[in-house]
């Protein structure tokens, strides 16, 4: 994949960050669009933008609060740059639709790590072309397109993340297999497993269920085998 000309979209409002963060990802070849606040970073997202950067203690609008307003008209993967590292931060952020965390300090080659490979999976799930033949996994009354990654219920297209739409095909891929946490983790995020991600999971399942589920509480698709995990029928 080519990282040339992508553009980032950058919140934060401390100015210094800004251009420092700017600076470094101009060097390696994207384009960068910089935001105050939460509010204008919203008011931003549009088609162009690749992936976003929120800082999460933003005054007025926070980051958090502006990912929940993106998602609601863009899957574009989310960062989060932060000071709060509680698992109780990460659950609010990841429950408002971001993809991924960096705690502050970090270094620059980690920043650059994560970006790639944000952009990475996320063009691996948009990137892809129908065929004329298009092929289908089939779960009850939703139907998966394998070629496009587009996912509807009863005729009616679900918008999912990047990370939504890779757990549902790696569970709905495997019918009857039960995946436990660690499976999930390493083959959707492609990274070590560690006990704190768990919860990363447990929060990106809560959400997929909200989005296909009738009722969430009582999941007729991705349904939890006590103890062992997680599997579709």
């Amino acid at each position: 994949m080519d990282f040339d000309k992508k553009k980032i979209l950058f919140a934060d409002d401390d100015p210094e960050i800004r251009e420092v963060v700017r600076i470094l990802l101009e060097s390696e070849g994207y384009a960068v669009a910089e935001a105050t606040n939460g509010s204008q970073a919203i008011s931003m997202i549009d088609d162009s933008i690749d992936l976003v950067i929120l800082d999460v203690m933003m005054p007025g609008c926070s980051g958090v609060s502006a990912c929940s307003q993106i998602r609601k008209k863009s899957t574009v993967p989310i960062l989060f740059l932060t000071a709060k590292t509680q698992d109780s931060d990460k659950t609010a952020g990841f429950s408002a639709g971001g993809d991924d965390y960096l705690a502050k300090p970090f270094s620059y080659s980690e920043l650059i790590a994560r970006v790639k490979a944000l952009l990475r999976r996320y063009y691996i799930y948009c990137g892809k072309k129908a065929s004329d033949e298009e092929d289908y996994l089939i779960v009850k009354d939703l139907r998966i397109n394998t070629k496009t990654n587009e996912v509807r219920k009863n005729g009616e297209k679900i918008s999912l993340t990047d990370l939504e739409y890779r757990i549902l095909y790696l569970l709905a891929s495997n019918r009857k297999r039960i995946f436990t946490i660690q499976n999930i983790y390493e083959r959707v995020w492609q990274e070590p497993y560690f006990y704190n991600s768990n919860n990363t999971v447990m929060v990106h399942i809560r959400n997929l269920r909200k989005k296909l589920e009738d009722d969430p509480q009582n999941p007729k698709y991705i349904t939890n085998v006590w103890g062992k995990g997680y599997r579709i029928e």
